[in-house]
């Protein structure tokens, strides 16, 4: 009886998760050809979310977790190539300046939002932090925030960074030519065999190494897989499908972990995130027009480049826009960079300030 009723139960997990898997990639697929921003990941962590709420009682294993942030270690890492550097080298201080600048505000957002919205300490650092927001997710889990509050803040201004520089660039009159393919998957879309099979080793290794290390999972791929790439052994190389399994892997782990109290928790503190976003972008828009008037760089560029979008987002939108790929490319990898060396830091800086 006792057997029947295991089996039972485990043939209906099973059907749960080909529903799941099912679901999710249709969900993230269907996003991602809507042009919308992360939609492999958000498809498959909206998808999870609804199951979560609705009583499944699933869990993905963090091991896969971590792969997910291998991944994504290695994707960041693509961005880290010579021109990139070369655009850094010619205005080190500026972009410096621009970053530094970027995160103070960030941290200052973040404070704000602890104090008048209600939200903790360290999940609002991670949340408002302006970078990537799939490796924010990541390293928000490792250093012990509320990833599923984190995700919802980091994709609420994702939005609301697209939706305003998309109007911004249509206000200062700047053409536009469609864009096929993102960014985000097609340079990694490659089928060299060999650099395909180095590129996956490079993931497994750092995820293995980076075990000891606060979130190494995602800075070990990140570091090799850069320096590598660098010196002409690696072209990382990362297909469509690899991709999209990591941003799924990452989002069902996250909404999987939602029900139906943390839901409620989410809504309740929607508007205070949102106003956040808008304050951060108004704020970075802020600097940008001082940095375009002391350069005499355009301001669509300048902006683009500071904006707290993740770095795919922002490079669409330039490509569209004109505007100068190559710095705003440059100043969003710098950033990312920044952020996840000092993201820890202000993290515990916040709440510190916050339990005084």
């Amino acid at each position: 009886m006792q057997s029947s009723k295991s089996a039972v139960a485990n043939r209906s997990l099973t059907l749960k998760w080909i529903a799941l898997i099912g679901i999710a990639g249709a969900a993230g697929q269907g996003l991602h050809a809507a042009a919308v921003p992360a939609g492999l990941f958000l498809g498959p962590m909206l998808v999870a979310i609804l199951f979560g709420v609705c009583g499944a009682q699933m869990h993905l294993h963090r091991h896969i977790f971590r792969f997910g942030q291998g991944c994504v270690g290695l994707l960041v890492a693509h961005s880290v190539t010579w021109s990139v550097l070369l655009s850094l080298a010619q205005s080190w201080h500026i972009m410096l300046f621009a970053t530094f600048l970027t995160v103070v505000l960030s941290a200052a957002v973040g404070l704000g939002t602890v104090r008048y919205g209600g939200i903790p300490g360290s999940t609002a650092a991670w949340g408002t932090a302006p970078g990537a927001a799939s490796a924010m997710v990541s390293m928000a889990e490792e250093y012990g925030a509320d990833s599923r509050v984190v995700a919802t803040m980091q994709y609420v201004r994702v939005v609301c960074v697209v939706m305003i520089g998309s109007l911004v660039s249509h206000m200062l009159g700047a053409t536009s030519t469609p864009v096929v393919i993102s960014p985000s998957v097609s340079p990694l879309s490659g089928t060299d065999l060999f650099n395909l099979l180095l590129s996956s080793a490079v993931i497994l290794f750092g995820v293995a190494a980076g075990t000891k290390i606060p979130a190494g999972a995602l800075l070990m791929p990140l570091l090799i897989g850069g320096a590598l790439q660098l010196t002409g052994v690696l072209h990382i190389t990362m297909p469509a499908w690899l991709l999209a399994t990591a941003y799924g892997a990452i989002g069902c782990y996250i909404g999987l972990r939602f029900d139906r109290k943390t839901v409620r928790y989410v809504f309740k503190h929607l508007p205070a995130m949102i106003m956040g976003a808008v304050i951060l972008i108004l704020l970075c828009a802020c600097c940008a027009w001082l940095l375009a008037c002391a350069t005499g760089t355009d301001f669509l560029s300048m902006y683009l480049a500071t904006s707290p979008g993740g770095l795919d987002a922002m490079a669409i939108i330039a490509v569209e826009t004109h505007a100068n790929v190559g710095m705003v490319l440059a100043m969003q990898t710098l950033r990312l960079f920044g952020v996840i060396l000092t993201g820890a830091y202000f993290a515990r800086q916040i709440i510190r300030l916050t339990q005084n």
